[in-house]
């Protein structure tokens, strides 16, 4: 597993750090959910969620040097496990899990003497970026939600609909009837708004029109085919298509 002493020393370092530990800490929380849970025993002592850099995460006791060489996630979480849900208690694991990535960049700022406009910097490209309580609970798709207009309705309605595509305004774009071109162009460029605020279920980042994605037929949340290893070639045999979240939603012991 990744050593913990890396020392990024960089604004791009350090962000970059805090993009593939928060990478991690998703998957764990969303398409790796079942095996993270399983690993949270509330018969075993404190443990932490560790994210590194490699986008890896590891279920693991803390660091028994004090202090540690880096700041330490939030203690037993796997404690509160069985005593509420479990949307819940995911819920409460991504909170942490943001301060934690925060309190990682910031440490790294202060110890490699970044000033006010590196802090500035380093703060405005991690605010770009979703947070993961927002990923976790579907707030951040909620928000994209909000900023599409009355107009492009047809268009999501369309979106949610069709199961795969490369690009997720492709076949709503073929649906349309002809139209005289000005008004074609402008519905053109709100689609393109609408999808381009579209964030991939799974890691949270946005659409790309070179990227293959594929849409959950139960939650309606859209993800990268190669965050949930589905390639093109194999979403067309899949009749309904269920996410690792949805797949692993029952009912536990």
């Amino acid at each position: 597993m990744d050593s913990r002493t890396y020392n990024p020393r960089t604004v791009e370092e350090v962000f970059r750090d805090f993009k593939g530990r928060r990478a991690a800490l998703i998957k764990a929380l969303t398409t790796d959910v079942e095996d993270f849970y399983n690993q949270c025993d509330p018969e075993k002592e404190n443990l932490c969620l560790y994210g590194f850099p490699s986008e890896q995460w590891e279920v693991n006791l803390p660091a028994e040097e004090v202090p540690p060489e880096l700041p330490e996630p939030v203690l037993g979480i796997n404690f509160a496990r069985d005593g509420m849900q479990e949307k819940d208690w995911l819920s409460l694991v991504a909170v942490h899990s943001d301060a934690w990535l925060l309190a990682i960049a910031f440490y790294f700022g202060a110890r490699f003497g970044f000033d006010k406009a590196d802090r500035k910097r380093l703060f405005n490209m991690i605010n770009e970026l979703p947070t993961i309580f927002e990923v976790v609970t579907g707030a951040a798709k909620k928000q994209v939600k909000e900023k599409s207009s009355v107009s492009n309705h047809s268009g999501s309605k369309s979106k949610s609909s069709s199961k795969a595509q490369r690009a997720p305004d492709s076949q709503s774009r073929q649906s349309k009837p002809s139209q005289p071109k000005e008004e074609d162009e402008e519905l053109d460029e709100q689609d393109d708004d609408e999808h381009g605020e579209t964030l991939c279920g799974a890691c949270g980042e946005h659409y790309g029109t070179d990227e293959f994605w594929i849409c959950c037929d139960i939650c309606e949340k859209w993800f990268h085919g190669k965050c949930v290893k589905i390639t093109p070639a194999r979403a067309e045999h899949i009749k309904q298509y269920k996410c690792p979240s949805c797949s692993n939603k029952r009912a536990r012991p």
